[in-house]
């Protein structure tokens, strides 16, 4: 009996042929024989061929005559043979020619009358069979093909094309397993039960039990979905079969189907296995009554909800399908009996991110500087790819400076990289240089004032990544799964915070647009809270808007022209009440954002602890904002409309 490994290799090494080849040497065939049909067959070819002959011996090379000549010198010609609109003959002194004439009955009867002797040749050469035949033939060949591909479904006119295997199957059984995934400890203790079957189907069998035919792994890009599936295979130690959902489309109908048929036929032949369909969604979108253009993809997604109903329970054959948009796919794919387990991988929560980062560090040398929950803390929203390619940047960035571990500025220097953008070098006036860091730094004051309500800062800097000229980091404690209103408000005052500033140190008539950014935010997140969250008194507890069908949010889908005033009248009040808490905070410190202004400026940039020293002391600079300060300034956030 072959192993596993042999019989994949077998598989990979067995040469599959299709008809490309044949019908090359047919066309070749064809065109070889209409080429020497149309030059051998004329007698003037003929002429031209005994010319080198002719040449070498030394005999006069034979004229050339025109039509015109011809019928001027009808008298001069002894003989002429005819094929087709090619002559050749002699004249009456010895010398040969060739001519091209017009088939003319009176021209002949000239020819003759004059004494010439004239002959037409009407014989066929085997030239003339084979460009006869040849077409016929390969058009009666081509029937016979296409017959026998109705005939024989996959194996037919498409078995050539298909069988070129669509898939990228592993010579062996996957290494990876579930020690290799970290980060969603519930997704794989969900899929626990399919491992488990792989190994221990007789379990499941005594207690009348069906395993999950079918399994869809949705989420983010990059969370784990392709890791997932192999780490399964790996820890069940069974084949793993892959294959990306664009390799069952093509330009020839039919060609998905067999190529379907040919994939779940590899792997009956080789159960207990996984078969995983990456971007699955490429061919198992929802049907449509309208969609004339894609019956070729419609009938692919048919082959395949064909083949995952068709299983028995005992075949041990596990298909794993992952997608971004689990919402297009077709609902007949999702029924119990196909895919009817449904697993769907969220981005890592601080906990996962700190799991990932551990195991991704052990493959770096990480310096005893760097800590990493900090780097966990100030990486929310990161999938599990996106911290592998942070730690592979901070290891690029640590060769380049010459070190041979990575350490903490490495580190800063690869998130800033992913999150702002690559570090600029320009060339900027020392006014705008001298505004970016009092924009920051009233950034830096209100995020520090703010301190018991919002995440702690982590550091301010002016240095340009991406489109920005500064910015300021904060690191959350903990993952949030909401906001409380002073949240909010908070946030939307250390958003207004740098035009704010600008404003107080350079007058109103010197405000640029670098609040661009800080201003949409805070609109998205007012319009949020308003529209959505329900926390605007004045609008009440009404869902505004609702989310489309795309996933996106339109603005006002749902509201009158007198609600949609009433929203925007709400968000501009609540905008103008961070604006002017953020200034009065700004205003009664003057001194000491100069002083954060100054040390930006001098230092391009500050960590937290920096930051609250030069708010708050050297004695106190990690003590919490001052409450009565706080207190207020959340007072003065509300709007006048709002309880």
């Amino acid at each position: 009996m072959k192993k596993p490994k042999e019989i994949f290799n077998n598989i990979n090494n067995k040469k599959k042929r299709d008809g490309g080849s044949v019908w090359l040497i047919l066309f070749m065939l064809m065109f070889g024989a209409m080429l020497a049909r149309s030059f051998i067959a004329s007698p003037a070819a003929h002429m031209q061929m005994s010319n080198a002959f002719d040449g070498a011996t030394g005999v006069a090379a034979p004229v050339k005559l025109s039509f015109s000549d011809v019928l001027r010198r009808a008298n001069d010609i002894d003989t002429m043979t005819i094929r087709g609109n090619d002559a050749v003959g002699t004249l009456r002194d010895g010398t040969k020619y060739t001519a091209t004439i017009a088939y003319d009955p009176e021209t002949l009867t000239k020819l003759s009358e004059n004494g010439a002797t004239i002959s037409i040749d009407t014989s066929k050469s085997w030239v003339d069979y084979l460009g006869t035949w040849v077409p016929i033939l390969m058009g009666v060949f081509f029937i016979w093909w296409i017959f026998r591909g109705l005939r024989g479904g996959a194996g037919g006119i498409t078995r050539g094309l298909a069988q070129q295997n669509p898939t990228k199957i592993t010579t062996g059984k996957p290494k990876t397993t579930f020690k290799d995934v970290a980060g969603i400890d519930s997704e794989k203790q969900e899929l626990a039960e399919i491992v488990d079957f792989l190994k221990n189907k007789e379990k499941f069998k005594a207690v009348g039990a069906r395993v999950p035919r079918g399994v869809l792994l949705s989420g983010q890009p990059g969370t784990g979905k392709t890791l997932l599936a192999r780490a399964i295979a790996g820890e069940a130690n069974v084949p793993f079969f892959a294959a990306s959902g664009s390799d069952f489309s093509g330009i020839i109908v039919g060609l998905g189907v067999a190529k379907i048929k040919e994939i779940f036929e590899m792997a009956k032949r080789n159960a207990p296995c996984i078969l995983f369909i990456d971007e699955i969604d490429a061919i198992g979108q929802r049907r449509s009554q309208h969609s004339y253009n894609d019956q070729d993809r419609e009938q692919t997604l048919n082959q395949l909800l064909i083949e995952m109903d068709g299983f028995s329970n005992d075949t041990g054959i596990i298909v794993i399908g992952a997608t971004n948009r689990a919402d297009m796919l077709d609902p007949a794919l999702l029924r119990p009996g196909r895919f009817d387990r449904q697993v769907h991988i969220d981005l890592p929560d601080l906990s996962g991110r700190r799991e990932i980062l551990d195991l991704y560090a052990k493959r770096v040398k990480i310096g005893t500087d760097v800590n990493m929950q900090d780097l966990a803390r100030g990486t929310t929203g990161f999938s599990g790819a996106d911290l592998e390619n942070l730690l592979n940047e901070a290891a690029l960035h640590a060769v380049r400076g010459g070190r041979k571990e990575i350490a903490q500025a490495d580190v800063e220097e690869a998130r800033d990289k992913i999150i702002m953008g690559p570090r600029k070098i320009r060339k900027m006036r020392p006014e705008d240089i001298k505004l970016t860091a009092y924009h920051e730094a009233g950034h830096a004051f209100v995020s520090t004032m703010y301190a018991d309500v919002s995440d702690p800062i982590h550091k301010a800097t002016i240095i340009p990544r991406g489109r920005a000229l500064g910015m300021v980091q904060q690191l959350p404690i903990d993952d949030k799964v909401s906001l409380t209103i002073a949240e909010i408000r908070a946030n939307l005052a250390m958003y207004m915070a740098g035009r704010a500033s600008e404003e107080i140190f350079f007058g109103a008539d010197k405000i640029t647009t670098g609040a661009e950014g800080d201003i949409a935010m805070a609109t998205r997140l007012a319009r949020y809270a308003i529209t959505t969250a329900g926390l605007s008194p004045k609008i009440g507890l009404a869902a505004v808007n609702q989310v489309n069908t795309f996933g996106a949010r339109g603005a006002l889908e749902n509201a009158s022209e007198k609600t949609a005033e009433m929203v925007d009248a709400e968000i501009r009040a609540w905008m103008d009440a961070a604006y002017s808490d953020a200034k009065r905070l700004l205003t009664r410190n003057r001194a000491t954002v100069e002083k954060l202004a100054t040390e930006l400026l001098a230092r391009e940039t500050l960590t937290g602890a920096e930051i609250r020293e030069i708010v708050f002391g050297k004695n106190k600079k990690n003590a919490p904002a001052k409450k009565a300060s706080v207190s207020a300034a959340k007072n003065k956030a509300k709007p006048k409309n709002a309880k």
